[in-house]
């Protein structure tokens, strides 16, 4: 790959990277009050929630492949670096967050049925923004590491 195209390609990957969960991260925001929901005018609403449930697949796959150019360019030793390595764990983590717990909750959050008393909703949906502050935090990290690159053992 000739050298000028490097760069295209980390920041095609990253990116790709950060899209992946960034409507996990960004829903329950979104989705402050009952009216933003599917039905929602709000095309940021509905980008999300698409994304959120048709682009994973599509997504993955460019970042996969991005991957897979990254480290046939860099070379496999690139891979023994330990910063790199906590910062792939992490985004691993951050990602079984947003696949496994963010996901499934705010499926269920969009879900409930409106009532003349919305404190379960709004419990579910305060909740569903600590989970994103907890994503975001660990983005944070990841970009620290990446940025970075401290000696770490």
């Amino acid at each position: 790959m000739p050298a000028n195209l490097f760069p295209i390609l980390l920041l095609v990957h990253v990116t790709l990277a950060i899209t992946l969960f960034l409507p996990s991260i960004l829903l329950p925001f979104a989705l402050r009050t009952r009216r933003a929901t599917v039905e929602s005018e709000s095309g940021v609403v509905r980008g999300l929630l698409w994304a959120q449930s048709h682009g994973t697949v599509i997504i993955g796959a460019g970042l996969a492949l991005t991957g897979i150019g990254l480290v046939s360019y860099l070379g496999p030793a690139m891979l023994q670096q330990p910063w790199l390595m906590f910062a792939l764990g992490i985004y691993f983590v951050n990602l079984a967050i947003a696949f496994f717990i963010q996901r499934p909750n705010l499926r269920r959050l969009i879900g409930v049925k409106a009532s003349a008393d919305d404190s379960v909703w709004k419990d579910r949906a305060r909740r569903q923004r600590y989970v994103s502050y907890l994503m975001a935090g660990l983005v944070g990290t990841i970009g620290f590491l990446m940025s970075a690159k401290p000696t770490i053992w």
